[in-house]
């Protein structure tokens, strides 16, 4: 009996453990299987949807306006870990899809829902600014629609035939302004030794590290860019909207008093200063897109196509056989050594960029995009001896500034035959500096001392532990004056001119793109349309296509790539989604400094940089 029931417990045991094996192979087959049909269906192409006869482009653009994208990492993205990643919206794919729009028949008007668009810069919402003008030349309106309007969305609105305004909403314009944090009695407190060398009275990316505020200089130079560019704002807002000059400035000196006499309705002072057309609720904007264009087939809106559809449509047309191509090639972000993912400009990855495209036959000129503030002294000739490398063989080369290309965004413009910016693109900052952090006295602090013995004074003089001698000051201060002089040089051999001609404007100093074509650093003011037509006019050429030139990502990149997007529709949402604007800013300038020193890494530790240059 005992024998028996030993015999049924074993039994009993022996099918639990199989009917688990079967569950937990039968999970796992289930699971290989999901993810084979996941992966299939990341590889499936997408079937191109069918424009309406008639209906209106829904344009909304979200995060920041944007040159390039910032690479993410595949698997960072499917894993969800990229939660801080502000979206990104590329000025070109809203330049291209307008210019169509405003061209296309099946179009009948634009509306422009600004609801989640973050900013990006004056000279980028001008490009976007230029194409939207374009489209009311064509006859066809622009209805403009927020809940609330910043002073970035607010210029893009100015653009609109009819601004509409939540009842609860608000036009918030402040003006410009560059404000940063400075470090040195918190680095004092820390026993850090920043030991700099520096070029020009202007150069004022050091000041940080090194004041507790604004020099006279800087204060100087920076306040004459922010002037102008405030005024084109102004001005252009004001010729928009026509509103009588002085207008914006007088609806912000005299918020307060305003709001008083419109019992602190910010939408209804909005509407008398005339900013806005119209003070309507979510509803009766909803309501009123319906009775202009049509309900949608399920009613739950207008009848529209999505900026982002109908840019893939018009990019599935293939370029007619034969037509002779114009590379766009674009480096944004700081400039650094070695091999960088895109949205930060490494020397050896865009050389090897250039490299292979002087080297390609179908190619008739290139367009460079520049949209950086500088880096890397050394990276940035690496990059420039490239540009003149790929000029020599034959291959006409246009730069076209974006937002800022300053310091060493300006150093490798002067391989170019040509060099286009924006009035409000912020370029100069033609100088150097050097800059090396000793902790010595902060070890010492923490009873950590630092002693030994070498061949020559210079053994061991740059390590972080110990103070800089005298001799190691002098060598990187000639070094950072003989770097200085190099720039003076190539910028006076591209420009025509002396390299005391060229010191008389630089020295560090900031300029915007119109008093920079005034002072001839640049050729000529435009926008990357303008710049890729001069192109094909260099190249004696008339009909065209525009290829992008960029990094191709390999197979496992692009898988990767493609499950992040699909899983990223599953998503609910990210921690910037719920952490307030001002909160997540407010940090990224707290921390913006450090994150520079982290990406410095060049040779010589010689830099030119611009820091005084932000995008307003």
């Amino acid at each position: 009996m005992a024998e028996s029931s030993r015999s049924l417990i074993r039994r009993f045991f022996s099918g639990l453990w199989r009917g688990i094996t079967w569950l937990r192979v039968a999970l796992t087959n289930l699971l290989f299987l999901a993810i084979l049909a996941v992966i299939a269906f990341a590889l499936m192409p997408e079937q191109p949807r069918t424009l309406p006869d008639q209906a209106a482009l829904h344009l909304a653009p979200s995060g920041f306006l944007v040159d390039q994208r910032t690479y993410i990492d595949p698997v960072s993205q499917l894993l969800g870990d990229s939660q801080w990643e502000e979206t990104e919206t590329v000025v070109r794919d809203l330049v291209t899809t307008i210019d169509a729009a405003a061209r296309d028949p099946r179009i009948t008007a634009l509306v422009l829902d600004l609801s989640q668009l973050i900013g990006g810069g004056i000279s980028k919402l001008e490009e976007v600014g230029q194409a939207l003008a374009t489209f009311k030349d064509s006859g066809k309106p622009i209805l403009a629609v927020s809940d609330d309007y910043s002073q970035e969305q607010y210029y893009l609105a100015s653009y609109a035939d009819e601004v509409y305004l939540h009842p609860m909403g608000a036009v918030l314009l402040t003006g410009y302004g560059s404000y940063r944090n400075y470090y040195k009695s918190a680095l004092d407190k820390l026993a850090v030794n920043f030991h700099v060398f520096r070029v020009g009275s202007y150069k004022d990316f050091v000041e940080p590290y090194t004041r507790d505020s604004m020099s006279d200089a800087s204060r100087e130079h920076n306040l004459q860019w922010l002037n102008q560019l405030w005024g084109i704002y102004t001005s252009r807002v004001e010729h928009l909207r026509n509103l009588p000059k002085g207008a914006v400035d007088d609806y912000i000196s005299n918020l307060d008093t305003n709001l008083v006499a419109e019992q602190g309705d910010f939408a209804a002072l909005a509407f008398k200063a005339g900013l806005v057309d119209h003070l309507a609720s979510r509803l009766e904007v909803h309501q009123t897109l319906q009775e202009k264009f049509g309900p949608n087939a399920d009613n739950t809106g207008f009848k529209a196509i999505d900026y982002r559809d109908y840019l893939a449509h018009i990019r599935r047309v293939p370029a007619a056989p034969g037509k002779r191509k114009i590379g766009l090639l674009v480096a944004s972000g700081a400039i650094v050594d070695g091999e960088q993912p895109a949205g930060t400009i490494g020397s050896d990855s865009l050389a090897r960029l250039l490299r292979q495209t002087r080297e390609r036959s179908d190619l008739s000129a290139l367009v460079l995009r520049v949209d950086s503030g500088g880096g890397s002294s050394f990276a940035s000739e690496v990059i420039r001896e490239e540009l003149a490398a790929t000029r020599r063989a034959g291959l006409p080369i246009i730069v076209s500034m974006g937002s800022v290309a300053a310091s060493g965004g300006y150093w490798i413009t002067a391989a170019a035959d040509e060099v286009w910016a924006t009035p409000t693109t912020i370029t100069g900052s033609i100088g150097v500096f050097g800059m090396f952090p000793t902790l010595e006295k902060s070890l010492q602090k923490l009873g950590i001392s630092t002693d030994g013995l070498g061949t020559t004074e210079l053994a061991g003089a740059l390590r972080l532990d110990r103070p800089l001698p005298p001799i190691a000051k002098n060598v990187l201060q000639q070094s950072v004056e003989d770097v200085y002089r190099r720039f003076l040089v190539l910028v006076a051999e591209a420009r025509n001119t002396t390299p005391e001609a060229v010191h008389d404007i630089a020295q560090g100093r900031v300029w915007s793109g119109a008093t920079a074509k005034d002072l001839g650093l640049i050729d000529q003011l435009g926008y990357l349309q303008d710049a890729i037509a001069a192109a094909a006019a260099k190249a004696g050429i008339s009909d065209y296509s525009v290829e992008l030139i960029e990094r191709q990502l390999s197979p496992k990149e692009q898988l990767l790539k493609e499950l992040a997007s699909e899983s990223a529709q599953l998503r609910i949402g990210t921690l910037s989604n719920w952490v307030p604007r001002s909160i997540r800013q407010t940090w990224g300038a707290l921390i913006e400094p450090f994150k520079l020193l982290d990406s410095m890494n060049d040779p010589g530790y010689v830099y030119a940089q611009c820091l005084a240059c932000p995008r307003p």
